[in-house]
């Protein structure tokens, strides 16, 4: 069973759990509430911009601002970065970050309050290398622009309740 990123790197999925063998998005009841949680906040968030870059331009610069390509943290309190500012996150995690906010939703606010503050990656910090060991080996991710195959319908099996009750906020999506 593969491991792959959907969208944006960083969360790590079972292939088989989300995926079936034509490559369409499983029932979302018959993924783990964490999985579940986790696809549908990707659905949120994959077309928004870089956390830093926003934070830096603001909503009246919003086309300076890099796409995300990585995304970390908990659902309801994740950070997505482009290229550039991900050095500064993968510093503030591991140098700066207090440990009683890792692993928990308050992630987000305590990086964007670092970093909104001038808080940055001092120059050279090596930050994370992502190496392909097997570049044809891993399933191509989707396009971030386009929709997970079958999310659509499966969206429209989940009853309102059960989308309230995971908290995800689906008003941006072309369903």
């Amino acid at each position: 069973m593969a491991k792959v990123n959907i969208g944006l790197r960083g969360w790590r999925f079972d292939e088989d759990e989300v995926f079936d063998d034509e490559g369409r998005i499983r029932p979302l009841g018959t993924m783990d509430e964490d999985t579940r949680a986790r696809v549908l906040r990707l659905t949120e968030r994959l077309t928004d911009p870089c956390d830093a870059c926003w934070l830096a331009y603001g909503d009246d610069r919003i086309e300076e601002c890099e796409p995300a390509e990585v995304i970390y943290g908990e659902p309801r309190g994740e950070v997505i970065l482009c290229r550039d500012h991900e050095t500064d996150f993968v510093y503030w995690f591991r140098e700066v970050a207090d440990e009683g906010v890792i692993g928990t939703v308050q992630v987000q606010d305590a990086f964007h309050e670092w970093f909104f503050d001038g808080g940055r990656a001092p120059e050279g910090y090596a930050g994370v290398e992502h190496v392909d060991s097997d570049p044809d080996a891993v399933p191509e991710s989707p396009d971030p622009t386009e929709e997970l195959p079958g999310l659509e319908e499966e969206l429209e099996r989940v009853d309102d309740e059960e989308l309230d009750a995971l908290n995800v906020d689906l008003d941006d999506l072309d369903l």
